[in-house]
């Protein structure tokens, strides 16, 4: 199934964990994406129908040389994933407010006045 145009379905912990290795190592084969989990591992089966979900889902693809183990790549980069996942994370849990998020990080002082400026600038130059 092809994903639409900027649309990509939410992602379960389990594929992001793919996803995550995907965009750092590019293309691999199922049983190279085992060797990256830490001990107790997922089942083959679990990581190779978990990859299939996010080639159906489109975020993954893999070459078409059927005389080797696919190796799966992402076809999703990390900044169309991260862009959707803040978008999610401010719905949930900032009442959809990016002002609450930017309160948040002001209070506990996890962004700097120097940052802050740097985002009005670029809001101000988006503007124009």
């Amino acid at each position: 199934m092809p994903r639409t145009k900027n649309k990509y379905p939410r992602l379960t912990e389990r594929e992001t964990e793919i996803m995550e290795q995907l965009w750092e190592k590019g293309a691999l084969t199922v049983r190279q994406l085992l060797e990256t989990y830490p001990d107790p591992k997922p089942h083959v089966n679990t990581v190779s129908t978990t990859v299939r979900i996010l080639e159906e889902k489109g975020y993954v693809s893999h070459d078409a040389d059927s005389s080797k183990p696919f190796r799966y790549y992402a076809i999703a980069t990390a900044g169309d994933f991260a862009g959707r996942s803040l978008a999610q994370v401010i719905k949930s849990y900032f009442n959809n407010s990016y002002t609450s998020a930017v309160s948040a990080l002001v209070e506990e002082e996890k962004i700097s006045v120097d940052e802050l400026k740097q985002i009005i600038e670029m809001v101000e130059r988006n503007k124009q």
